[in-house]
């Protein structure tokens, strides 16, 4: 077929699945099969290998990432359950200090929402924004902006959340890649969007806690629950998962694959064992060791996967796509477009996100589906396993920016805010733009480096 013909079947596949989400209001996962199965039929890909190319799809993207987000959740769940995440926010706070609470709730936010998914930590830590804005007479943005730009930074760039989980998965990126950058480039993310940005805005938009929230204002300080563990426990658990998936990349960049400390680094650092380390001594440390019987952390670890069987879903079906536009010959049409175009693959990868994600507001979707569009493109690259991290970043970043009235997140920030439409445009979109922007132009940096 011709590329003019597998490039115009690639347009119409993304035409075809904005309106099946946007207009004729198609979940997501079924929206990307159908879609998936249309351009398997117009990409002549013979019929009895299109359930094949489906299925090897599905299963090479899930054997991955449902074991990754599966065990990562279940960390998250008892660390909010038994108070770890309430531990960290006080003593960060104390330790800050109200002059410098901004800073404190960007940490906050930062820490918390990598274990624990942006809408669970948003209502947690809410109440220590109207409690800060009761006090110091301030705008709820000069506290807000901090701690859900930290929030924001954590779900999109910094495993294991889903988001970017999904996309390592799916383009095939060392997840310890994707850590390291996705820290190098969140933290300025969050410095310039969280902090700076939100001293400016709540200096020009004053608002006070919404009357309809007055009821979930929490003392957290207060709270007498006899189950919270340590802060250092807490935080240990979150960093041991990272600091090992670290340690692995390093040690095969700085070691030969042969080398002993190599073999067992390879082992112990993969997200899988690395993960199940974390979350056995999250079930020891922040259960069995507070009180709670071998029952209740059951029922935990459970109610942990109930939220995160769609996200799983949604991800193996954007492997569906990417393994579709393989097998069709569309990758190697991507791949000279890029090529012609003279865009670096890190800004080409963040354009096509931020167009997907404008379109129909879900990040996950719009990370899901530029996976999806870049897979062929990195499989039939030449990048180095640093670079493709840094796709990985610029794939979030652009999945980020421009949160307008089609993305929940953006009710949600209104909702808890007290925001009028206007505001949270002015509020919370701008610094989303920022964060997305900031974490783009950071891996640009470093992809000329690389």
């Amino acid at each position: 077929m011709s590329a003019v013909y597998l490039l115009s079947l690639t347009f119409v596949s993304i035409v075809a699945l904005l309106l099946l989400i946007i207009v004729f209001r198609i979940q997501a996962f079924i929206a990307l099969l159908l879609v998936s199965l249309g351009v398997a039929l117009a990409g002549g890909i013979p019929l009895p290998e299109i359930i094949d190319t489906i299925q090897e799809g599905m299963a090479g993207t899930l054997g991955y990432i449902a074991i990754v987000i599966g065990i990562g959740t279940m960390i998250g769940e008892i660390l909010q359950v038994s108070g770890g995440a309430r531990q960290i926010a006080q003593t960060i706070v104390k330790s800050f200090g109200e002059s410098k609470a901004p800073w404190a709730l960007s940490l906050i936010g930062l820490i918390v929402a990598i274990p624990v998914f942006f809408e669970v930590a948003l209502i947690l830590f809410i109440p220590l924004v109207y409690n800060l804005t009761r006090r110091t007479d301030k705008s709820l943005l000069h506290y807000g902006i901090p701690l859900v730009a930290g929030m924001a930074v954590a779900h999109a760039f910094i495993p294991p959340t889903p988001g970017p989980v999904a996309v390592s998965a799916l383009i095939g990126a060392d997840l310890g890649w994707v850590i390291f950058f996705g820290f190098i480039a969140g933290i300025p993310a969050v410095i310039a969007g969280g902090i700076y940005f939100g001293k400016f805005i709540g200096t020009r938009i004053f608002t006070e806690v919404p009357e309809h929230m007055m009821a979930k204002i929490i003392d957290i300080e207060q709270d007498e629950s006899k189950r919270d563990p340590g802060f250092g426990v807490a935080v240990t658990i979150i960093a041991i998962p990272i600091v090992l998936i670290l340690m692995n990349t390093a040690s095969n960049v700085l070691l030969p694959e042969e080398h002993m400390a190599s073999v067992w680094m390879s082992f112990i650092g993969h997200p899988f064992t690395a993960l199940m380390i974390a979350a056995l001594l999250a079930f020891y440390f922040l259960g069995t060791r507070l009180g709670f019987s071998r029952e209740e952390i059951q029922i935990v670890a459970t109610k942990s996967m109930q939220p995160v069987g769609m996200i799983i879903l949604l991800t193996g079906a954007g492997g569906v796509f990417g393994n579709v536009l393989v097998t069709t010959g569309v990758g190697d049409v991507i791949v000279d477009i890029m090529d012609n175009s003279n865009l670096p693959v890190v800004l080409f990868a963040f354009i096509v996100a931020t167009t997907i994600r404008v379109s129909q507001g879900s990040a996950t979707v719009a990370m899901v589906t530029t996976a999806g569009l870049m897979a062929p493109v990195i499989e039939l690259g030449n990048f180095s396993d640093p670079l493709i991290g840094a796709v990985a970043i610029s794939i979030a970043s652009g999945a980020t920016v421009l949160s307008h009235v089609n993305d929940t997140g953006f009710w949600l920030v209104k909702e808890f805010m007290g925001l009028t439409e206007k505001q949270t445009l002015l509020s919370w979109t701008i610094m989303e733009t920022i964060i997305g922007v900031t974490g783009l132009l950071v891996v640009l940096v470093i992809s000329w480096f690389l």
